[in-house]
Protein backbone atom coordinates (compact mmCIF):
# COMPACT_ATOMS: atom_id res chain seq x y z
CA UNK A 1 0.00 0.00 0.00
CA UNK A 2 1.53 3.14 -1.02
CA UNK A 3 0.73 7.08 -1.02
CA UNK A 4 -1.82 6.95 1.81
CA UNK A 5 -4.25 4.91 -0.37
CA UNK A 6 -6.95 3.07 2.10
CA UNK A 7 -6.94 -0.48 2.28
CA UNK A 8 -9.44 -2.53 0.41
CA UNK A 9 -12.27 -2.99 2.31
CA UNK A 10 -13.40 -6.54 3.16
CA UNK A 11 -17.01 -7.04 4.13
CA UNK A 12 -16.38 -6.78 8.24
CA UNK A 13 -19.62 -9.16 9.67
CA UNK A 14 -19.21 -11.99 6.18
CA UNK A 15 -22.17 -14.01 5.64
CA UNK A 16 -22.12 -16.46 8.65
CA UNK A 17 -25.65 -17.57 9.93
CA UNK A 18 -25.38 -15.31 12.59
CA UNK A 19 -25.07 -12.47 10.08
CA UNK A 20 -27.94 -13.25 7.74
CA UNK A 21 -30.32 -14.12 11.14
CA UNK A 22 -29.94 -10.09 11.27
CA UNK A 23 -30.22 -9.36 7.78
CA UNK A 24 -33.64 -11.66 6.90
CA UNK A 25 -35.05 -9.55 9.55
CA UNK A 26 -35.23 -6.34 8.23
CA UNK A 27 -37.89 -5.30 6.02
CA UNK A 28 -38.84 -1.99 4.17
CA UNK A 29 -40.59 -0.72 6.87
CA UNK A 30 -38.01 -1.41 9.62
CA UNK A 31 -35.03 -0.07 7.41
CA UNK A 32 -36.28 2.04 4.62
CA UNK A 33 -39.40 4.06 6.18
CA UNK A 34 -37.85 7.21 5.15
CA UNK A 35 -37.69 5.93 1.75
CA UNK A 36 -41.28 4.63 1.50
CA UNK A 37 -43.31 7.98 1.18
CA UNK A 38 -41.30 8.78 -2.49
CA UNK A 39 -41.98 5.62 -4.23
CA UNK A 40 -44.47 5.43 -6.70
CA UNK A 41 -45.94 2.37 -8.45
CA UNK A 42 -43.87 2.42 -11.98
CA UNK A 43 -40.85 3.00 -10.34
CA UNK A 44 -37.24 1.40 -11.02
CA UNK A 45 -35.56 0.68 -8.04
CA UNK A 46 -31.89 -0.46 -7.85
CA UNK A 47 -31.29 -1.96 -4.37
CA UNK A 48 -26.89 -1.94 -4.08
CA UNK A 49 -25.31 -4.52 -1.65
CA UNK A 50 -28.86 -6.48 -1.17
CA UNK A 51 -27.79 -9.39 0.63
CA UNK A 52 -30.35 -12.16 0.85
CA UNK A 53 -33.22 -9.93 -0.25
CA UNK A 54 -35.15 -8.77 2.07
CA UNK A 55 -35.54 -5.54 1.84
CA UNK A 56 -35.48 -5.67 -2.10
CA UNK A 57 -38.88 -7.87 -2.20
CA UNK A 58 -40.38 -5.63 0.03
CA UNK A 59 -39.58 -2.39 -2.25
CA UNK A 60 -40.52 -4.78 -5.64
CA UNK A 61 -44.19 -4.82 -3.80
CA UNK A 62 -44.12 -1.08 -3.22
CA UNK A 63 -43.66 -0.59 -6.96
CA UNK A 64 -45.71 -3.62 -8.32
CA UNK A 65 -45.90 -1.34 -12.04
CA UNK A 66 -42.13 -1.30 -11.86
CA UNK A 67 -38.67 -3.12 -11.72
CA UNK A 68 -36.30 -3.81 -8.88
CA UNK A 69 -32.94 -5.18 -9.42
CA UNK A 70 -30.70 -6.35 -6.21
CA UNK A 71 -27.39 -6.13 -6.61
CA UNK A 72 -24.67 -8.00 -4.32
CA UNK A 73 -21.01 -8.26 -4.04
CA UNK A 74 -21.44 -11.80 -2.45
CA UNK A 75 -22.93 -14.17 -5.30
CA UNK A 76 -23.79 -17.36 -2.52
CA UNK A 77 -25.94 -15.00 -0.88
CA UNK A 78 -28.39 -14.32 -4.13
CA UNK A 79 -29.26 -18.09 -3.90
CA UNK A 80 -31.08 -16.76 -0.83
CA UNK A 81 -32.47 -13.53 -2.33
CA UNK A 82 -33.59 -15.59 -5.22
CA UNK A 83 -35.51 -17.91 -2.93
CA UNK A 84 -36.85 -15.17 -0.57
CA UNK A 85 -38.64 -13.45 -3.56
CA UNK A 86 -39.50 -17.13 -5.24
CA UNK A 87 -41.26 -17.56 -2.15
CA UNK A 88 -43.11 -14.39 -1.44
CA UNK A 89 -44.06 -14.76 -5.08
CA UNK A 90 -42.71 -11.71 -6.31
CA UNK A 91 -42.10 -11.38 -9.64
CA UNK A 92 -40.87 -7.91 -10.82
CA UNK A 93 -37.30 -8.42 -9.68
CA UNK A 94 -34.07 -9.50 -10.54
CA UNK A 95 -30.81 -10.32 -8.71
CA UNK A 96 -27.16 -9.55 -9.84
CA UNK A 97 -23.68 -9.42 -8.85
CA UNK A 98 -21.82 -6.52 -8.72
CA UNK A 99 -19.84 -3.77 -7.28
CA UNK A 100 -21.11 -0.61 -5.88
CA UNK A 101 -18.42 1.36 -6.89
CA UNK A 102 -17.97 0.33 -10.33
CA UNK A 103 -21.49 -0.36 -12.03
CA UNK A 104 -19.98 -0.07 -15.56
CA UNK A 105 -22.79 -2.62 -17.19
CA UNK A 106 -25.55 0.48 -16.24
CA UNK A 107 -26.08 3.13 -18.32
CA UNK A 108 -26.79 7.18 -16.89
CA UNK A 109 -29.77 7.91 -15.76
CA UNK A 110 -31.12 4.49 -15.52
CA UNK A 111 -33.21 4.51 -12.22
CA UNK A 112 -35.59 6.46 -10.73
CA UNK A 113 -34.20 5.20 -6.89
CA UNK A 114 -30.51 4.06 -6.34
CA UNK A 115 -30.74 2.63 -2.42
CA UNK A 116 -28.26 1.25 -0.41
CA UNK A 117 -28.80 -0.02 3.22
CA UNK A 118 -25.62 -0.47 5.50
CA UNK A 119 -23.13 -0.87 2.58
CA UNK A 120 -21.41 2.29 2.91
CA UNK A 121 -20.36 1.89 6.06
CA UNK A 122 -17.68 -0.91 4.96
CA UNK A 123 -16.29 0.11 1.68
CA UNK A 124 -13.27 2.27 1.52
CA UNK A 125 -14.63 5.07 -1.13
CA UNK A 126 -18.13 5.84 -0.03
CA UNK A 127 -17.85 8.77 -2.01
CA UNK A 128 -16.90 7.37 -5.16
CA UNK A 129 -20.01 4.87 -4.71
CA UNK A 130 -22.49 7.75 -4.00
CA UNK A 131 -21.16 9.35 -7.18
CA UNK A 132 -22.03 6.18 -9.18
CA UNK A 133 -25.52 5.78 -7.28
CA UNK A 134 -25.81 9.37 -8.46
CA UNK A 135 -24.90 8.83 -12.26
CA UNK A 136 -26.83 5.85 -13.00
CA UNK A 137 -30.19 7.30 -11.44
CA UNK A 138 -32.87 9.58 -13.75
CA UNK A 139 -33.15 13.54 -13.22
CA UNK A 140 -35.40 13.76 -10.94
CA UNK A 141 -34.64 10.59 -9.54
CA UNK A 142 -33.74 9.60 -5.98
CA UNK A 143 -30.23 8.32 -4.18
CA UNK A 144 -31.22 7.37 -0.77
CA UNK A 145 -28.81 5.87 1.58
CA UNK A 146 -28.88 4.87 5.43
CA UNK A 147 -26.25 3.59 7.58
CA UNK A 148 -25.81 2.68 11.15
CA UNK A 149 -23.31 5.01 13.53
CA UNK A 150 -21.68 2.75 15.98
CA UNK A 151 -20.21 5.22 18.60
CA UNK A 152 -23.63 6.11 18.57
CA UNK A 153 -25.50 2.96 19.87
CA UNK A 154 -26.06 3.52 23.27
CA UNK A 155 -28.06 0.19 26.10
CA UNK A 156 -29.25 -0.54 29.46
CA UNK A 157 -27.44 -1.90 31.66
CA UNK A 158 -24.13 -0.84 31.36
CA UNK A 159 -22.93 -4.61 31.57
CA UNK A 160 -19.15 -4.92 31.95
CA UNK A 161 -17.72 -5.45 28.48
CA UNK A 162 -20.09 -3.63 26.26
CA UNK A 163 -17.69 -0.75 25.99
CA UNK A 164 -14.56 -2.88 24.89
CA UNK A 165 -16.70 -4.71 22.45
CA UNK A 166 -17.69 -1.37 20.88
CA UNK A 167 -14.07 -0.12 21.05
CA UNK A 168 -13.02 -3.72 19.44
CA UNK A 169 -15.92 -3.48 16.58
CA UNK A 170 -14.45 0.04 15.28
CA UNK A 171 -11.41 -1.07 15.63
CA UNK A 172 -11.76 -4.22 13.57
CA UNK A 173 -14.34 -2.23 11.09
CA UNK A 174 -11.90 0.63 10.41
CA UNK A 175 -9.19 -1.93 9.90
CA UNK A 176 -11.13 -3.73 7.35
CA UNK A 177 -11.11 -0.24 5.60
CA UNK A 178 -14.78 0.62 7.04
CA UNK A 179 -16.34 3.77 8.28
CA UNK A 180 -18.54 2.33 11.47
CA UNK A 181 -19.63 5.98 11.80
CA UNK A 182 -20.88 6.65 8.96
CA UNK A 183 -24.53 7.74 9.97
CA UNK A 184 -23.24 10.79 10.67
CA UNK A 185 -21.01 11.01 7.87
CA UNK A 186 -23.73 10.55 5.09
CA UNK A 187 -24.21 14.13 4.08
CA UNK A 188 -20.53 15.27 4.09
CA UNK A 189 -20.07 12.14 1.44
CA UNK A 190 -23.03 12.96 -0.19
CA UNK A 191 -21.98 16.56 -1.08
CA UNK A 192 -18.29 15.27 -2.05
CA UNK A 193 -20.24 12.90 -4.13
CA UNK A 194 -21.90 16.27 -6.21
CA UNK A 195 -24.78 16.82 -4.50
CA UNK A 196 -25.69 19.94 -3.75
CA UNK A 197 -26.80 20.64 0.31
CA UNK A 198 -30.01 21.86 -0.74
CA UNK A 199 -30.61 18.76 -2.53
CA UNK A 200 -30.08 16.35 -0.03
CA UNK A 201 -32.79 15.50 3.19
CA UNK A 202 -31.06 14.03 6.26
CA UNK A 203 -32.63 12.08 8.69
CA UNK A 204 -32.42 9.64 11.63
CA UNK A 205 -34.08 6.52 13.19
CA UNK A 206 -33.39 3.74 15.17
CA UNK A 207 -33.69 0.21 15.80
CA UNK A 208 -34.94 -0.96 19.77
CA UNK A 209 -34.21 -3.92 21.54
CA UNK A 210 -36.20 -4.08 24.53
CA UNK A 211 -38.56 -7.34 25.12
CA UNK A 212 -37.11 -10.21 26.70
CA UNK A 213 -37.58 -12.01 22.90
CA UNK A 214 -35.63 -8.97 21.63
CA UNK A 215 -33.25 -9.13 23.80
CA UNK A 216 -32.51 -12.41 22.84
CA UNK A 217 -32.41 -12.49 19.83
CA UNK A 218 -30.40 -9.55 19.48
CA UNK A 219 -27.58 -10.47 21.86
CA UNK A 220 -27.48 -13.95 20.95
CA UNK A 221 -27.07 -13.16 17.29
CA UNK A 222 -23.84 -10.60 18.49
CA UNK A 223 -22.57 -13.51 20.57
CA UNK A 224 -21.94 -15.94 17.56
CA UNK A 225 -20.74 -12.85 15.50
CA UNK A 226 -18.18 -12.62 17.98
CA UNK A 227 -16.71 -15.66 17.90
CA UNK A 228 -17.62 -17.39 14.54
CA UNK A 229 -18.52 -14.58 11.77
CA UNK A 230 -15.14 -12.81 9.58
CA UNK A 231 -15.54 -10.04 12.51
CA UNK A 232 -13.84 -13.36 14.58
CA UNK A 233 -11.33 -14.04 11.87
CA UNK A 234 -9.73 -10.17 11.71
CA UNK A 235 -9.52 -9.46 14.96
CA UNK A 236 -7.45 -12.37 15.61
CA UNK A 237 -5.64 -12.14 12.69
CA UNK A 238 -5.02 -8.28 12.97
CA UNK A 239 -4.19 -8.85 16.56
CA UNK A 240 -6.90 -6.85 18.15
CA UNK A 241 -7.91 -10.02 19.99
CA UNK A 242 -7.58 -13.54 21.18
CA UNK A 243 -10.44 -16.29 20.73
CA UNK A 244 -10.56 -16.21 24.66
CA UNK A 245 -11.03 -11.96 24.28
CA UNK A 246 -13.58 -12.99 21.89
CA UNK A 247 -15.24 -15.28 24.35
CA UNK A 248 -15.82 -13.29 26.78
CA UNK A 249 -16.75 -10.79 24.74
CA UNK A 250 -19.50 -13.34 23.72
CA UNK A 251 -20.54 -14.27 27.14
CA UNK A 252 -20.71 -10.30 27.49
CA UNK A 253 -23.66 -10.23 24.70
CA UNK A 254 -25.40 -13.63 26.48
CA UNK A 255 -25.31 -11.69 30.08
CA UNK A 256 -26.71 -9.08 28.86
CA UNK A 257 -29.42 -10.15 26.88
CA UNK A 258 -30.53 -11.40 30.50
CA UNK A 259 -31.25 -8.37 32.21
CA UNK A 260 -34.75 -8.15 32.46
CA UNK A 261 -34.65 -4.32 32.34
CA UNK A 262 -32.62 -4.42 28.94
CA UNK A 263 -32.33 -1.83 26.50
CA UNK A 264 -30.67 -1.44 23.16
CA UNK A 265 -30.94 1.41 20.41
CA UNK A 266 -29.18 1.39 17.04
CA UNK A 267 -28.83 4.84 15.94
CA UNK A 268 -29.05 5.28 12.10
CA UNK A 269 -28.30 8.27 9.38
CA UNK A 270 -30.35 8.35 6.54
CA UNK A 271 -30.48 10.86 3.21
CA UNK A 272 -32.91 11.30 0.07
CA UNK A 273 -30.60 13.19 -2.31
CA UNK A 274 -32.44 14.49 -4.92
CA UNK A 275 -30.93 14.55 -8.70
Amino acid sequence: MSGGQKPAAVYTHGHHESVLRSHTWRTAANSAAYLIPHLRPNMRILDLGCGPGTITADLAKLVPQGQVVGLEHAADVLEKARATASQQGVTNIEFQTGDICNLTDIKDGTFDVVHCHQVLQHISDPVKALSEMRRVAKPGGIVAARESDYDAFTWYPDVEGMKEWQQLYHDVATKNGGEPNAGRRLVAWAREAGFDRTQITATASTWCYSTSEEQAWWSGLWADRTISSNFAGTAIGHGLATQEKLEEIAEVWRKWGKQEDGWFVVLHGEIICQV
